[in-house]
Protein backbone atom coordinates (compact mmCIF):
# COMPACT_ATOMS: atom_id res chain seq x y z
CA UNK A 1 0.00 0.00 0.00
CA UNK A 2 0.96 3.32 -1.13
CA UNK A 3 1.54 6.33 1.18
CA UNK A 4 -0.53 9.13 -0.41
CA UNK A 5 1.13 13.08 0.09
CA UNK A 6 -1.19 13.46 3.24
CA UNK A 7 -0.96 10.56 4.99
CA UNK A 8 3.06 11.39 5.24
CA UNK A 9 3.69 14.08 7.76
CA UNK A 10 7.09 15.46 7.45
CA UNK A 11 7.95 17.27 11.23
CA UNK A 12 9.87 20.34 9.60
CA UNK A 13 7.21 21.20 7.22
CA UNK A 14 5.03 21.38 9.75
CA UNK A 15 7.42 23.41 11.85
CA UNK A 16 8.40 25.65 8.95
CA UNK A 17 4.81 26.45 8.53
CA UNK A 18 4.07 27.26 12.06
CA UNK A 19 7.44 29.66 11.73
CA UNK A 20 6.25 31.25 9.01
CA UNK A 21 2.51 32.16 9.93
CA UNK A 22 3.74 33.28 13.14
CA UNK A 23 6.71 35.11 11.63
CA UNK A 24 4.72 36.62 8.92
CA UNK A 25 2.21 37.69 11.36
CA UNK A 26 5.15 39.30 13.26
CA UNK A 27 6.37 41.29 10.21
CA UNK A 28 3.17 42.73 9.73
CA UNK A 29 2.16 43.67 13.41
CA UNK A 30 6.13 45.75 13.22
CA UNK A 31 5.31 47.04 9.83
CA UNK A 32 1.76 48.72 10.77
CA UNK A 33 3.38 49.76 14.01
CA UNK A 34 6.71 51.37 13.05
CA UNK A 35 6.13 52.30 8.73
CA UNK A 36 9.56 53.04 7.47
CA UNK A 37 9.75 56.57 7.49
CA UNK A 38 13.32 58.05 8.20
CA UNK A 39 16.10 55.80 7.28
CA UNK A 40 17.89 57.12 9.79
CA UNK A 41 20.94 55.10 11.38
CA UNK A 42 19.09 54.46 15.18
CA UNK A 43 15.79 53.50 13.64
CA UNK A 44 17.17 51.12 11.30
CA UNK A 45 19.05 49.61 13.86
CA UNK A 46 15.79 49.27 15.98
CA UNK A 47 13.60 47.75 13.00
CA UNK A 48 16.83 44.94 13.24
CA UNK A 49 16.09 44.29 16.68
CA UNK A 50 12.63 44.16 16.59
CA UNK A 51 12.67 41.77 13.42
CA UNK A 52 15.75 39.58 14.88
CA UNK A 53 13.20 39.50 18.58
CA UNK A 54 10.21 38.66 16.50
CA UNK A 55 12.19 35.97 14.21
CA UNK A 56 13.50 34.06 17.87
CA UNK A 57 10.39 34.13 19.63
CA UNK A 58 8.28 33.12 16.22
CA UNK A 59 10.68 30.35 16.17
CA UNK A 60 10.83 29.30 19.57
CA UNK A 61 6.96 29.54 20.16
CA UNK A 62 6.76 26.89 16.66
CA UNK A 63 8.73 24.53 18.75
CA UNK A 64 6.92 24.93 21.61
CA UNK A 65 8.10 23.76 25.02
CA UNK A 66 9.54 20.42 23.45
CA UNK A 67 12.91 21.59 23.36
CA UNK A 68 15.41 22.84 26.62
CA UNK A 69 16.40 25.26 24.08
CA UNK A 70 12.83 26.72 22.89
CA UNK A 71 11.70 27.25 26.66
CA UNK A 72 14.69 28.52 28.02
CA UNK A 73 14.51 31.36 25.19
CA UNK A 74 10.83 31.56 25.77
CA UNK A 75 11.67 31.85 29.89
CA UNK A 76 14.10 34.84 28.52
CA UNK A 77 11.48 36.50 26.34
CA UNK A 78 9.23 36.39 29.23
CA UNK A 79 11.22 37.89 31.88
CA UNK A 80 12.42 40.75 30.02
CA UNK A 81 8.96 41.31 28.86
CA UNK A 82 8.06 41.60 32.62
CA UNK A 83 11.30 43.80 33.43
CA UNK A 84 9.83 46.33 30.90
CA UNK A 85 6.35 46.06 32.78
CA UNK A 86 7.40 46.06 36.17
CA UNK A 87 5.64 42.88 36.42
CA UNK A 88 7.69 39.72 37.97
CA UNK A 89 6.75 36.32 35.84
CA UNK A 90 7.19 32.79 37.38
CA UNK A 91 8.93 30.21 35.46
CA UNK A 92 7.70 26.82 35.30
CA UNK A 93 10.55 24.06 35.57
CA UNK A 94 9.83 20.34 34.14
CA UNK A 95 11.12 16.93 35.50
CA UNK A 96 12.90 16.42 32.03
CA UNK A 97 15.54 19.16 32.30
CA UNK A 98 18.85 17.75 33.56
CA UNK A 99 20.86 20.36 35.60
CA UNK A 100 24.33 19.26 35.25
CA UNK A 101 25.71 22.03 38.20
CA UNK A 102 29.04 19.66 39.12
CA UNK A 103 29.78 19.44 35.25
CA UNK A 104 32.60 22.11 35.15
CA UNK A 105 34.08 20.48 38.34
CA UNK A 106 35.01 17.36 36.99
CA UNK A 107 37.66 18.28 34.55
CA UNK A 108 39.20 15.51 32.85
CA UNK A 109 42.82 15.61 30.87
CA UNK A 110 40.73 16.42 28.09
CA UNK A 111 40.69 20.34 28.51
CA UNK A 112 40.02 20.85 25.06
CA UNK A 113 36.47 19.18 24.74
CA UNK A 114 35.73 20.73 27.99
CA UNK A 115 36.40 24.10 26.26
CA UNK A 116 34.61 23.23 23.21
CA UNK A 117 31.95 21.76 25.30
CA UNK A 118 31.24 24.93 27.45
CA UNK A 119 31.85 27.19 23.95
CA UNK A 120 29.13 25.11 22.86
CA UNK A 121 26.54 25.73 26.27
CA UNK A 122 27.06 29.23 25.28
CA UNK A 123 25.57 29.34 22.47
CA UNK A 124 22.81 26.84 22.46
CA UNK A 125 19.60 28.81 24.63
CA UNK A 126 19.34 26.71 28.09
CA UNK A 127 22.91 25.22 27.13
CA UNK A 128 24.50 25.50 30.62
CA UNK A 129 21.98 23.50 32.23
CA UNK A 130 22.45 20.51 30.02
CA UNK A 131 24.86 17.13 30.37
CA UNK A 132 26.59 16.77 27.26
CA UNK A 133 24.48 14.22 25.62
CA UNK A 134 21.35 16.58 25.74
CA UNK A 135 23.42 18.98 24.69
CA UNK A 136 24.33 17.79 21.47
CA UNK A 137 20.91 16.58 21.48
CA UNK A 138 19.38 20.27 21.41
CA UNK A 139 22.29 21.50 19.46
CA UNK A 140 21.16 19.62 16.55
CA UNK A 141 17.55 20.64 17.01
CA UNK A 142 18.83 24.16 17.29
CA UNK A 143 20.61 24.15 14.11
CA UNK A 144 17.86 22.19 12.07
CA UNK A 145 15.63 25.52 13.69
CA UNK A 146 18.03 27.97 12.79
CA UNK A 147 18.33 26.66 9.07
CA UNK A 148 14.40 26.25 8.20
CA UNK A 149 14.64 29.94 9.87
CA UNK A 150 17.34 31.29 6.99
CA UNK A 151 15.60 29.43 4.60
CA UNK A 152 11.96 31.01 5.30
CA UNK A 153 13.98 34.57 5.01
CA UNK A 154 15.81 34.15 2.02
CA UNK A 155 12.50 33.13 0.50
CA UNK A 156 10.77 36.73 1.78
CA UNK A 157 13.52 38.81 0.73
CA UNK A 158 13.71 36.64 -2.74
CA UNK A 159 10.02 37.58 -3.22
CA UNK A 160 10.57 41.38 -2.04
CA UNK A 161 12.64 41.69 -4.74
CA UNK A 162 10.77 40.17 -7.56
CA UNK A 163 8.44 42.42 -6.55
CA UNK A 164 9.60 45.30 -6.95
Amino acid sequence: MMNTPQQVKNPTSSLKSRFITRFLGALTKINAEDPISSPSPTRIFQRYRRIKVASNKSMAYSVRSRRIWSRAMLSRFRSRRSAFSGRRSSVKTTNCTTINVTINENKTAKGGLDMQTDELRELVPGGEAMDVCNLLDETAHYIKCLTTQVQVMRKIVDFCHLSK
